[in-house]
């Protein structure tokens, strides 16, 4: 008996001194029976394997919190055709599940009510079927429910009114029947309602109508009835009711006025049967009316969807699909204000310690859905470059234009979110002709990343035109390159300088790969100020490829600082890269330069068309620059006044 209670109490103590390792194996056994659900060939999710750690990094869309549990399941477009399992309810700490756009099938099992920490819960663009579980109502946590454009059917439950901290909800394109749930209108934190394009019925309920925080709801094309409650005028144009004939309202452009019998219901005398004619003609006539109108705004809108396609793809390629941009309509400016989950906000609490208001950025912040949309829920088709702390997606916005969006993990972002802030309060404020402009940001808790969105530059990378084969279309004329170096030393003045609300900013990492080409070839210097939302190991971890360019001034290895003058040392190197054509420098480039021994240090695809009394200038200008004592360098703005001083072409880009 003795020996049986110290198994016991040895079994109990192995149990309780390590949590970790039980919860991972309960949570890795969820996350194969997912698996074996979502990827039943194995095609792709190979990483998540039974002897791996899925807290590790190793298991593909998988991220853990802090205490080492599953938080995150991102797999949004990897093409999964399985199921969802039931298994999901076993990751309780889950706060993001992204498996939009893929191709699952089946029902939303009802044990993903127990997933009561979850913020964002993404499960559209699919081809699931069956009704929205109750048990939904019981995720209290939920910020965002996205469910649009599967098969579902049956009606909205009731429940969902419980979900007090839902801000998004959406349910469009599927097939849903029955009445609009007046507890939807109870919500409290609810901006957004998407109901449009399937077979709701019955009035809108005047609870949502009520609602103040409520600054979307769409109807279009249900069979809903009655009259639309005035209230939704103070939407504008984010109520939207087209195509429900049996709906009426006075005020609304898309409604019909409701129209008011002249007799009593319950008796109405033979004599008055002319105005009943008129009057359902009336509705006949309206009703037919109101479905012209629709096929020609229908029309309109593919025609519309149609151009900003093509505009894509005139240059770039066609991104995103119908859908993506079926959900950017909504408006022509591409801002919206995001409403940030609790936990990390780096735009909480008044900006505290920051000096500045949330008004000062504002203008710059943009929904997750937004970035969504337009990079196509991150396709892998539209990754432009991964790093080992972001990634950059090409994407589109619901305005046509096209913009670049780098994704940074929070893990690289500076933990003081003051110190955050303030950087991305520098980094609006600054604006240049050959500064990469950014457009906005979002910061998601769900995903636990920050989101730049930039102006795309068509042309690539400067490069991309350096170390390319003889008669090659990227080969660069002499007027061009000198119009980079031009843009260029003009980018790198207006950082050192403090023009507008800014400090002067030591760019840090400048080499060709941070020089971007817009469609005019004109050089937009990128990354500017980036360092200011990076943690420092993450800065430093990146100058290493600087250095084995030869970016890196020679006193950085001695003082560990970054000036101005280790800008212009940066810029001198880029100059010999432009007029060599080659990224690889050697001594005997220097030295050709030094000379003026043209044909030594002069890119041969130009096939001597040069002026060799400015790239003699340019190539005095780069030796100089890199001089290794950082006190024989030039300013940015001496360089600028040598410039203005040399050939005439140069003074003419100067002053453009």
């Amino acid at each position: 008996m003795g020996i049986f209670r110290f198994l016991l109490s040895l079994l109990v103590l192995i149990t309780f001194s390590n949590p970790l390792s039980v919860l991972g194996n309960i949570e890795l056994r969820a996350l194969l029976e997912l698996k074996a659900s979502l990827d039943p060939e194995n095609k792709l999710l190979q990483s998540w394997t039974e002897n791996g750690d899925p807290c590790s990094g190793s298991f593909e869309g998988i991220a853990c919190n802090e205490h080492r549990k599953v938080a995150n399941i991102s797999l949004q477009g990897k093409g999964l055709d399985g199921k969802l399992s039931p298994a999901l309810g076993g990751l309780k700490c889950l706060s993001g599940l992204y498996l939009h756009y893929n191709n699952l099938s089946g029902d939303i099992p009802k044990e993903i009510g127990s997933l009561t920490e979850l913020s964002d819960l993404y499960l559209d663009v699919n081809n699931l079927s069956g009704s929205i579980p109750p048990e939904i109502g019981n995720m209290t946590g939920l910020q965002v429910l996205q469910l649009c454009c599967n098969q579902l059917n049956g009606g909205i439950p009731t429940q969902m009114g419980s979900l007090k901290s839902l801000n998004v909800l959406t349910l469009q394109h599927n097939r849903l029947t029955g009445e609009i749930p007046a507890s939807l209108g109870y919500l409290g934190m609810l901006r957004r309602l998407d109901l449009s394009f399937n077979g709701l019925s019955g009035t809108i309920p005047e609870s949502l109508a009520n609602d103040p925080q409520l600054q979307f709801l769409d109807v279009r094309n249900n069979k809903l009835s009655g009259n639309a409650p005035s209230a939704f005028k103070r939407l504008n144009g984010g109520f939207q009711s087209e195509n429900n004939p049996s709906l009426c309202g006075a005020g609304f452009a898309s409604l019909r006025a409701c129209l008011r019998g002249r007799c009593n219901q319950t008796h109405c005398s033979n004599s008055s049967k002319f105005p009943q004619i008129v009057i359902a003609a009336t509705v006949v006539v309206v009703s037919v009316a109101l479905a012209g109108a629709g096929f020609l705004i229908f029309f309109r809108y593919r025609r519309h969807r149609q151009k900003i396609g093509n505009t894509s793809e005139s240059s770039d390629g066609q991104l995103g699909t119908d859908l993506a941009k079926e959900f950017n309509r909504i408006g022509a400016s591409p801002l919206v204000s995001l409403e940030y989950s609790h936990g990390w906000d780096p735009m909480g609490d008044g900006l505290n310690g920051t000096g500045f208001s949330q008004n000062d950025l504002n203008n710059f912040r943009f929904n997750l859905e937004d970035i969504e949309s337009a990079t196509q829920c991150f396709s892998e088709v539209n990754l432009l470059g991964k790093s080992n702390f972001s990634s950059i997606y090409k994407g589109v916005l619901r305005d046509g234009s096209l913009v670049a969006i780098r994704s940074i993990n929070v893990t690289s972002c500076k933990s003081e979110e003051a110190e955050f802030v303030k950087g991305l309060y520098l980094l609006t404020s600054m604006r240049h002709e050959n500064i990469v402009r950014l457009r906005g940001f979002c910061c998601s808790r769900g995903r636990g990343e920050c989101f730049l969105i930039y102006d795309y530059a068509p042309k690539g990378k400067l490069s991309k035109y350096l170390d390319v084969e003889d008669g090659s279309n990227n080969t660069l004329d002499w007027s061009t390159r000198v119009s980079i170096v031009v843009g260029i030393a003009k980018g790198i003045g207006y950082l050192h300088s403090s023009e507008g609300n800014k400090p002067a900013i030591v760019h840090r990492n400048l080499s060709v790969e941070k020089v971007l080409i817009d469609q005019q070839f004109n050089p937009l210097i990128a990354d500017c100020g980036l360092h200011k939302l990076l943690a420092d190991d993450v800065v430093f971890s990146a100058l290493k490829t600087s250095a084995a360019m030869g970016y890196l001034a020679p006193e950085y290895v001695t003082t560990g600082r970054f000036t101005e003058k280790s800008d212009v040392f940066a810029f001198g190197v880029i100059i010999l890269q432009i007029l060599s054509g080659s990224l690889v420098l050697t001594n005997s480039m220097r030295l050709a330069a030094e000379s003026s021994t043209f044909e030594n240090f002069i890119d041969r695809n130009l096939e001597g068309k040069f002026s060799e009394s400015e790239a003699a200038k340019l190539g005095k200008m780069a030796l100089v620059c890199t001089n290794e004592v950082p006190e024989n360098r030039p300013t940015m703005e001496e360089v600028i006044q040598e410039l203005i001083m040399a050939a005439p072409v140069m003074t003419t880009f100067l002053f453009k």
